[in-house]
């Protein structure tokens, strides 16, 4: 029997950034497929371009034996091929049963929407989840009112109405509880024995062997491996997923880091966090490691008052704080980097002064400003980070991306914060931005700074940090120190398993 999916030699680039060089799967029928690798090793850009969100520069797709290039989700689904998205595609003003049936909806001789239809088809199919989806999920409940697993409910049961041949399942699992996972399980069992294809893509390792038949990796790009499920281990998989790495050139430890912390964070708990615990030295450098989105940021956001907690506590030199807003942190003497310099940093529009300013007048609770005051503690901030730009008066917009972030950074330099909360902020700027970064950081812990630092990229953290704290499922699956400092525990760790 031929495979039902064949993917050869995909490439991919988006702009001068590669994602893809040899992306290559290969699935058979009523075969349940993982799909695994790191941060930004390419397994979503891979699945996007077979499920025809993305389109590749080169490469071969075949689908049931013959070649294939869809050049949008709709072209895919007319094939067979559907894709669960990890990010929601759900209209939270619609209904459960209008997300489900949105654009592929019964209709009358008349050609009007069967509404009797469209919920017994929906009815049916929230049978599959019946005992384990919560209250207030029905057919006719609007998107907008149901919790985060309900909503991934949805998604899932939107894909299944849809009766493909292969699904791509992007962290489907990622919100739902034990019972729901179970569930899902028994569904993807059923579609296997109906001769439906699936491939998983998951963070939880546990996951991947208990329903995968076989598992491609994927590093830098590139398909490294497609081993048995049952022919092979844990360990052997971490290992293809990070490679013969070499250690990542490490920065001197700070040797000063002092005894007791400055900074004590005890059950953080929101939407995203679940009794989150840790501290923070002087000195100290702590990464927030695991894959993306597994409530690292929304550390760093609570911490700055920017999401709410529903419970915890944050105690900082022995004063608890409440932090209702960002001026509260800033105040209390945190700062907060983010590399979304668009959302959560610039002041479009505006000078490079105004924005350096923004946290110094917060903190300073000043009402009038005089420019010449300040200027020369700007400049000198500015000139840390070897920021190249014309003058403060220029325009935010005038500067490059890698200068506008270094700006940003040095809005918090001029406040002397002895908190410093970096939320993946080397994302998107240069090598040479970067390096001036690493150093900065490192030499601001040196002097006795407490930095909290979130990098999407694992080989930043295994350079720059003292401690990583490894996130899963909004919790501390582990933390590393000396020995453990490692892609191969780090990834372990990002999978479900403690060093």
């Amino acid at each position: 029997m031929s495979p039902v999916l064949e993917a050869r030699n995909i490439t991919k680039r988006f702009g001068a950034v590669t994602a893809l060089s040899d992306g290559s799967l290969t699935v058979e029928p009523g075969e349940i497929h993982a799909l695994l690798g790191a941060n930004g090793c390419g397994k979503s850009t891979l699945s996007k371009v077979i499920a025809g969100t993305v389109a590749p520069n080169s490469g071969v797709l075949r689908f049931n034996g013959s070649d294939i290039a869809p050049r949008s989700p709709r072209d895919a689904e007319a094939l067979g091929i559907a894709l669960f998205y990890q990010e929601l595609s759900l209209v939270p003003q619609l209904s459960v049963a209008d997300n489900i049936f949105l654009g592929h909806e019964r209709r009358t001789a008349a050609g009007f929407i069967d509404a009797k239809q469209l919920r017994h088809d929906t009815e049916a199919l929230l049978q599959r989840f019946a005992g384990v989806a919560g209250d207030g999920f029905s057919a006719d409940a609007p998107v907008s009112t149901l919790a985060p697993d309900q909503r991934q409910i949805v998604e899932i049961l939107k894909v299944l109405a849809r009766k493909p041949r292969l699904i791509i399942f992007d962290e489907s699992t990622a919100a739902l509880d034990r019972r729901q996972v179970e569930v899902f399980f028994d569904i993807l069992r059923s579609l296997k024995a109906d001769g439906v294809s699936s491939i998983f893509i998951s963070h939880r390792m546990d996951e991947i062997f208990a329903i995968c038949d076989r598992i491609t990796v994927m590093r830098n790009g590139v398909t490294v491996t497609t081993l048995t499920t049952a022919e092979t281990d844990r360990d052997t998989v971490v290992h293809a997923m990070v490679g013969e790495l070499a250690v990542p050139q490490r920065f001197a430890r700070n040797s000063a880091v002092a005894a007791e912390p400055r900074l004590v964070v005890s059950q953080l708990s929101s939407r995203r966090l679940d009794s989150v615990s840790f501290d923070a030295r002087p000195g100290e450098i702590l990464g927030l490691g695991g894959l993306q989105g597994q409530g690292q940021s929304a550390v760093l956001r609570s911490l700055f008052g920017a999401e709410p907690l529903t419970d915890g506590s944050v105690v900082l030199d022995g004063k608890t704080l409440t932090l209702r807003k960002p001026a509260d942190a800033i105040r209390a003497g945190l700062a907060y980097v983010s590399g979304d310099r668009g959302r959560d940093a610039a002041f479009h529009g505006r000078s490079i002064f105004e924005n350096i300013a923004a946290a110094s007048l917060v903190k300073e609770r000043r009402r009038l400003v005089w420019p010449n005051q300040l200027k020369q503690r700007f400049i000198d901030a500015a000139a840390a980070l070897n920021t190249k730009y014309d003058g403060l008066d220029a325009p935010i917009g005038s500067l490059s991306g890698g200068n506008q972030q270094k700006i940003f950074i040095s809005r918090w330099l001029a406040t002397n914060s002895q908190v410093l909360l970096f939320d993946d902020p080397t994302k998107g700027i240069d090598l040479a931005a970067k390096a001036d970064f690493f150093t900065l950081a490192r030499g601001l812990a040196d002097q006795g700074a407490s930095i909290i630092f979130y990098a999407s990229e694992d080989s930043e953290l295994l350079s720059l940090c003292d401690r990583i704290l490894v996130f899963n499922s909004g919790a501390i699956a582990a933390e590393l120190t000396g020995d453990t400092l490692t892609a191969f525990h780090l990834t372990n760790a990002a999978y479900g398993k403690a060093a």
